[in-house]
């Protein structure tokens, strides 16, 4: 490809419509830059179940090999057995997917050896420079392919360790895969536990034929929802493309802010590790550094995206760490996020409770929140800049965005990098609080 667009080199990883923004040969100099920035006799490399990926893997490990360095082959695994393994394995790795994107996309994220992240600041603008520039040197001898075979069961074997087998109860629950790699992933790990499971969408199939990827949104999880309420589950979970990431639905059918998992999991962390530390980012309930509070743990805000929160974890030691977007990150997971890992320590502790899980959230339902609202403006500045001088004693930080809180009430506004948009995450004590504080808030941003 002559003229690459640079729109495909984001923050964290690198994604894009293939073939027409990425296509093998940009693949393949994917592959080769990250051999030889990774400076490593050996790489990690697997790919998710995308209609392109057995060309992009292909010329993935092309590239790698190309530039003198072997690959293991880890076949279709999820991000998060990526991660996994370059803990494991102490390698760096790569894994080839588009995440929760349509499924005309593809990409790849990076790590280095031992799961450390890899970004904008860290990696990323290196190897960028290197697809950009496409000047190689010679090797004299080409890289070897060997395939690992058993990263499934290593992997669920990990994720058991995060459990206790003889706690766990039988639970009726649905899992939406979504056609992505949860439908591989989840049978590996979740055979030999005593679940009920009702499958949804288990078959890979990267054109996504029953609905988009991302359980973020509420119109993916309509399906998981219905059958929740239909056979009366114990509790749904939807995974998105690359299933590193989880999300949530009781047994009434309503969905759980990743607010309430936040705080649910840190609760069992700090009662394994007491004392431990527990980071989030900036639009989590205040329900999380609460909790870590009253169970004597210590709580850290972190910057958003995951290169950031790995940072501050092994900075801090911090046993967890959640954030609004459905990613939760353990210490002994090579401070990695696991959607998977994350699934089993609830169905611990709501088989633990003996409650409902609607019961069991009751504890974190304290504040009424917004759901995040985006506000298309003109100039994004101006607002942040009026609202930072009108409530300026209120400031309590000033990366992603601001926020601003008032003791019973907080709001955040954060700029789009992409778009000419606000969003706004708003909690207030009572529902009509929160209302009340909505309607002045949307009025200065829209005035």
């Amino acid at each position: 490809m002559e003229n690459i667009q640079t729109s495909i080199f984001k923050a964290y990883d690198f994604r894009g419509i293939y073939p027409t923004e990425i296509d093998a040969d940009v693949m393949e100099r994917m592959g080769r830059a990250f051999a030889i920035f990774a400076n490593s006799p050996k790489i990690l490399v697997g790919y998710d179940m995308r209609v392109s990926a057995p060309e992009t893997s292909v010329a993935f490990i092309k590239g790698v090999t190309s530039a003198g360095v072997n690959v293991v082959d880890l076949g279709q695994i999820s991000t998060d057995t990526i991660y996994f393994a370059s803990g494991h394995y102490e390698l760096p790795g790569a894994v080839i997917t588009a995440s929760h994107n349509p499924k005309e996309y593809t990409g790849v994220k990076f790590c280095k050896s031992g799961a450390e992240p890899i970004g904008a600041e860290t990696g990323l603008e290196d190897i960028k420079e290197m697809v950009l520039k496409n000047e190689w040197k010679e090797v004299e001898n080409m890289g070897e392919v060997e395939k690992n075979e058993n990263i499934l069961a290593e992997f669920s074997e990990h994720c058991h360790k995060f459990i206790d087998r003889e706690k766990i109860k039988p639970l009726n629950i649905v899992i939406d895969a979504g056609n992505g790699m949860g439908g591989k992933i989840v049978p590996a790990v979740f055979d030999s536990l005593p679940f009920e499971i009702t499958p949804l969408y288990f078959e890979l199939d990267g054109n996504f034929p029953n609905h988009s990827p991302n359980p973020i949104k509420l119109e993916n999880n309509l399906d998981l929802i219905a059958k929740v309420k239909e056979i009366g589950a114990d509790l749904g979970i939807a995974f998105d493309g690359d299933a590193d990431r989880a999300f949530f639905v009781d047994q009434n059918g309503a969905m759980i802010d990743s607010s309430f998992v936040t705080a649910m999991v840190a609760k069992k962390m700090l009662e394994k590790n007491p004392g431990s530390t527990i980071i989030y980012n900036v639009v989590v309930s205040k329900i999380v550094p609460e909790i870590v509070k009253q169970m004597g743990g210590k709580s850290l805000m972190s910057k958003v995206g995951h290169s950031y929160i790995k940072r501050d974890m092994k900075e801090t030691g911090a046993v967890f760490a959640g954030e609004h977007s459905g990613h939760y990150y353990f210490k002994e997971n090579f401070r990695a996020d696991s959607g998977i890992i994350t699934t089993l320590v609830v169905l611990q502790m709501l088989g633990e409770s003996g409650k409902k899980m609607s019961e069991l959230l009751q504890e974190f339902m304290v504040y009424s929140k917004i759901e995040e609202t985006n506000f298309e403006v003109e100039d994004k500045d101006i607002i942040i800049n009026k609202l930072k001088e009108k409530f300026a004693d209120k400031i309590t930080q000033d990366f992603d965005g601001v926020t601003f809180d008032f003791g019973d009430w907080w709001f955040n506004v954060r700029p789009s990098n992409t778009e000419p948009v606000l969003r706004l995450n708003l909690e207030a004590k009572t529902k009509e609080m929160m209302e009340e504080k909505l309607g002045e808030i949307k009025e200065l941003i829209t005035n």
